[in-house]
C-alpha cells in the first residue's frame, strides 16, 4: 500500500508533463501538414543535391582551360 502512494503523485506528474509536451508541440506546428511529407517523399526532385547523379563534368577541358591561364 506504500508504494501506491508513492506512484500516484509520480504518474500525476509525467500526466502532466506529458500535456504539456503535446500543448508544446501543437503550438510549434508539429501537427500542421500530417499528409506533406509522406507525398514529398514520393517527389523525385533531388537529382540536383546528388553529385553522383549528376552529368559529370568534361575534365579535359577543365584541365586546359587551367593550363592555359598558368
Amino acid at each position: 500500500m506504500d508504494v501506491i502512494y508513492s506512484l500516484i503523485p509520480g504518474m500525476m506528474f509525467f500526466g502532466v508533463l506529458l500535456v504539456v509536451i503535446l500543448i508544446f508541440a501543437v503550438k510549434k506546428g508539429q501537427y500542421e501538414d500530417m499528409e506533406g511529407s509522406g507525398n514529398r517523399i514520393l517527389l523525385d526532385d533531388d537529382e540536383d543535391m546528388m553529385p553522383h547523379l549528376s552529368k559529370p563534368r568534361d575534365t579535359a577541358q577543365h584541365d586546359t582551360a587551367k593550363k592555359s591561364t598558368d
